[in-house]
């Protein structure tokens, strides 16, 4: 999920330098949506694995 946040943050550096404001801002939207998103999922996994302790 990192992976596709970072490609869409290029892309969004991509359109903003060559004019394409509509979809660097899209583009840098979903970038941070996903951004969001695997630091919640990340955090959460974190969080289980403490609670649950170093069994696995």
């Amino acid at each position: 999920m990192l992976y596709w946040a970072v490609i869409f943050f290029v892309v969004a550096l991509i359109a903003g330098v060559f004019g394409f404001g509509g979809i660097a801002s899209a583009s840098a939207g979903v970038a941070q949506v996903l951004f969001v998103l695997f630091i919640i999922l990340f955090v959460g996994a974190l969080i289980l694995r403490a609670v649950r302790g170093r069994s696995v």
